[in-house]
């Protein structure tokens, strides 16, 4: 038996249907796939209503399921042509052009199929041709491949089996170079080498027709552990292509080998949801041999159960058979009178479906297929002659353009001669100025670094004095003294302090660019929670609390533990002496691919605009006072962005006075060759306040 497909939904095509849409398409598809289309459609009305906003190919494939539905289940073709119709629809709206392309494609097959279940086979054959352009246009092997499949089924009900055959083996070629390889693609093409086998056999060339029934069957073996989901459909398809296979032994009264495939397929597709409509043909011809074996007993027991199957599953041409044979058998009984009111009843049915045939016999499909080439090639010509005639607007165009652009040439050519002169004379006041420069440059490096070193010789002449006298007023603030006395005492003692820290920073800041750095392997998490811990009691007195998150698990880097611990620890200093009493620190390292990232967040004043790009120079403006007054000396983050630098790290921060500031650093990871060979075991650190 040989018969039209529906099309067929493509579940894998990333990008086609929306991800809202996808899970619906595939369980629908699912359910039709074990037959259970009732339940798809069910299904399909109360999930599509879930769908927010679907696209214009999640509803061409929400008409498609329903297309597939009435055309296959219910056979219900008015309705069917009704939901085709809306896929073209939906179709022409697609914007995407690759999904336009298969959406639009798919539409003109599925109204094609539709006009040729309703006999209106002109109408039919316009939209396999339209289907045929767009996929020849955009060199579309799937569509080229159902186009050809399409002309296949015509050419077979004309009879032109070997046209027909020549159809079906290009579609099968076409099917082939797609890169599809799911069920549909796979169902598709074994469906194509069972029509070549029976074109053949309707041309009585029964050994290429063996040899393609074979094939089908290797084919559907072969493919058999590929779909284990598809069990059902793959035994429906070799039912299907043993019955075509007995034919070809019935032909060749080969009766043993006829029965035992046909009982095969009967068994198969009898079964509920499987192809009833094949099992009664199968049922038919093992009919016609009990008929010519004179085998009353089981023609008899088999027409009956056919008379029985027709009453729920109504075909027309399997009705008209059984009235010729039972008619057959009783006249073989002497039973006259009920003979020949079978035999009539099968008259009237054959009649009906001559009629139906004579339809599409009486088109000359090659004949229409040429006139729509011709049309096609009428168009393209028109097409032609109307890009010409753009193409000799844009010749002219550009040969205007062409000759303004050779007088621009000229023009320009001629005012270029003093142009050189002049970029000549630019060109060595630049070279001059350069120069210049240079030797700024030059200077200004030298005055730099005698800035530096003057700042050190400053800084560490006067340490030693301002420390003693830092030490003698520790020592006199311990004496009696008068209250006035001890005040002005501690002024001294706490300025002397305050003067020896705003040294030290200043030696450190002159020096680092001279120090080399103390390279080691360092696990971050134990050094960022040494500085937590060192600093939760400073943060302690302003009745503050940190936060720490680690990372999960231990990451060792080569840097300096000494010049790193000091940046962590300046960061979350800051952080503690800009937030209010009550706040939060939190700190956090995070590891990208190739990168340790560390943060400082507080909740404190922030850093205003105007203050944002001063905040790592050294002596800068932006330093103020802490909120309880703590001093502050500007040096700071310019000696963390110094010691970032050196380490070919970074850092940088967010800020604003709502939600208090973020500082980030930077470290790179080392490659994994440089990673320790044992680490010491993991401790772990828990998120804590």
């Amino acid at each position: 038996m040989l018969i039209i497909s529906a099309c067929k939904q493509k579940t894998t095509e990333p990008g086609r249907y929306s991800d809202a849409f996808m899970p619906t398409n595939n369980k629908v598809n699912g359910l039709f796939d074990a037959n259970e289309t009732d339940k798809g459609i069910h299904y399909l009305d109360s999930a599509f209503k879930k769908v927010s906003n679907p696209s214009y190919s999640d509803r061409f494939r929400y008409y498609g399921f329903y297309f597939n539905y009435y055309k296959k289940t219910k056979q219900d073709h008015q309705k069917a042509l009704l939901y085709a119709d809306s896929m073209m629809a939906m179709a022409n709206k697609t914007a995407a052009q690759a999904y336009y392309v298969a959406n639009f494609s798919e539409a003109n097959f599925a109204m094609g199929d539709a006009y040729f279940d309703l006999n209106q086979y002109s109408d039919a054959f316009q939209y396999y041709y339209q289907g045929y352009l767009t996929g020849k246009n955009y060199v579309n092997n799937e569509a080229l491949s159902d186009y050809t499949y399409r002309m296949g089924m015509i050419m077979y009900q004309k009879a032109h089996y070997k046209a027909a055959a020549s159809y079906f083996k290009e579609s099968y070629k076409q099917k082939s170079l797609t890169i599809s390889d799911d069920f549909p693609a796979f169902f598709r093409r074994q469906e194509l080498l069972d029509n070549i086998g029976l074109s053949f056999k309707h041309s009585n060339n029964n050994d290429s027709a063996l040899l393609y029934f074979n094939k089908t069957l290797k084919f559907i073996d072969e493919n058999t552990t590929k779909f284990p989901d598809r069990a059902n459909a793959l035994m429906m398809a070799r039912g299907v292509v043993y019955g075509n296979k007995a034919e070809v032994y019935i032909d060749e009264r080969s009766y043993n080998n006829a029965i035992d495939l046909l009982k095969k397929s009967i068994a198969i597709n009898l079964q509920k949801g499987f192809d009833n409509d094949d099992a009664e043909y199968a049922e038919l011809k093992l009919g016609k041999i009990y008929a010519d074996q004179h085998d009353h007993a089981l023609l008899f027991n088999l027409l009956t159960a056919l008379h029985n199957q027709l009453d729920t599953i109504k075909n027309s041409m399997v009705e008209a058979e059984w009235n010729r044979l039972m008619g057959d058998y009783l006249l073989e009984n002497h039973d006259l009178e009920n003979a020949i009111k079978h035999i009539q009843k099968y008259n009237l049915l054959k009649d009906s479906i001559s009629k139906k045939s004579s339809l599409l016999r009486e088109s000359d499909v090659n004949e229409q297929l040429a006139n729509y080439e011709k049309a096609h090639q009428i168009e393209l010509l028109s097409n032609n002659n109307k890009v010409q005639r753009i193409s000799l607007y844009v010749i002219i165009i550009f040969s205007i353009m062409a000759l303004l652009i050779m007088f621009l040439i000229y023009r320009n050519w001629k005012r270029s001669k003093k142009d050189v002169l002049m970029v000549n004379l630019l060109n060595k006041q630049i070279n001059e100025q350069n120069a210049v420069l240079e030797n700024a440059l030059n200077e200004l490096k030298l005055n730099s670094q005698e800035k530096d070193r003057i700042l050190r010789t400053v800084a560490h002449d006067l340490r030693n004095p301002i420390g003693g006298i830092a030490s003698l007023t520790a020592l006199m603030v311990d004496e009696e003294y008068t209250e006035d006395q001890k005040e002005l005492l501690n002024l001294v003692k706490e300025t002397s302090y305050n003067s020896l820290e705003l040294i030290n920073e200043i030696l450190e800041a002159t020096n680092i660019s001279l120090i080399e750095l103390n390279l080691e392997q360092v696990e971050i998490n134990s050094l960022v929670n040494n500085s937590v811990e060192l600093l939760r009691f400073k943060a302690s007195e302003k009745v503050q609390k940190i936060f720490f998150e680690p990372l999960s698990q231990q990451q060792y880097l080569y840097i300096s533990r000494e010049k790193i611990w000091r940046v962590i620890s300046n960061l979350i200093s800051n952080a503690i002496k800009f937030s209010p009493s009550g706040a939060s620190v939190f700190v956090k390292v995070e590891k990208n691919a190739d990168h340790i990232i560390i943060s400082v967040k507080d909740q404190g004043i922030g850093i205003p605009d105007k203050l944002k790009d001063q905040v790592f120079n050294m002596f800068t403006s932006a330093q103020r006072p802490g909120t309880a007054g703590e001093k502050s000396f500007g040096l700071g983050l310019s000696i963390c962005r110094q010691i970032m630098e050196k380490s070919q790290g970074k850092i940088w921060f967010e800020s604003d006075s709502e939600n208090g500031t973020i500082f980030y650093i930077s470290l790179p990871l080392q490659d994994a060759a440089t990673q320790p060979s044992e680490s010491p075991q993991q401790i772990g650190i828990p998120f804590s306040g």
